[in-house]
């Protein structure tokens, strides 16, 4: 870990996302804002608003283990949105990890596990990767905050973005004139 002349105090690495998963090769920006995107293995799925308090509860007591800045999030029936920024170095897989496992666990249903997820003894409710992109700028971090804001019109579950009760972006509308929210790194 160090200066990279190319990616200045950013590093390269194989960043194991748990002990029995493959190690992925991710751009890791110590103290960086990322955005993630996790779907349900079932895309048709409705559980994650079905089930709203069990998520909600998975993430709070993870991120009261692990400490994390969430900028906005919203939910969907069958997928999340969430910007984060990470104290020191980046532990999101393993943060990831325990939200989805503790959901998983909290849920009644049979999920039907494929047999790679049958073999992990996972329940088969989560798509196993998971989507992040290191936010490199402010722009980066409008054109994400407007992503946010606009995924449920998009999906055509509301006709106003501001009428998806599964979405912080109105809290943090208003926070983001007020100070700043984003860590970029020194290009």
């Amino acid at each position: 870990m160090g200066e990279s002349p190319l990616l200045g105090n950013h590093f390269l690495t194989n960043f194991p996302d748990a002990a029995v998963m493959t190690a992925y090769r991710r751009l890791i920006l110590p103290e960086g804002t990322h955005f993630f995107t996790l779907c349900l293995e079932d895309r048709t799925s409705h559980v994650l608003v079905d089930h709203i308090a069990h998520l909600r509860a998975a993430y709070a007591f993870t991120v009261r283990e692990m400490p994390v800045e969430c900028h906005a999030m919203v939910v969907l029936p069958n997928h999340l949105h969430a910007i984060w920024t990470e104290p020191g170095i980046p532990k999101f897989p393993e943060r990831w990890r325990r939200i989805k496992a503790r959901f998983s666990h909290s849920v009644a249903g049979d999920f039907k596990p494929n047999s790679s997820q049958a073999a992990r003894q996972e329940r088969g409710v989560w798509q196993r990767r998971f989507y992040e992109h290191a936010i490199r700028n402010q722009e980066e971090l409008s054109a994400a905050m407007d992503y946010f804001r606009m995924n449920p019109v998009k999906h055509g579950f509301v006709s106003e973005p501001d009428l998806w009760a599964f979405s912080s972006f109105a809290r943090r509308t208003e926070m983001m004139g007020q100070s700043p929210i984003l860590r970029v790194a020194n290009a």
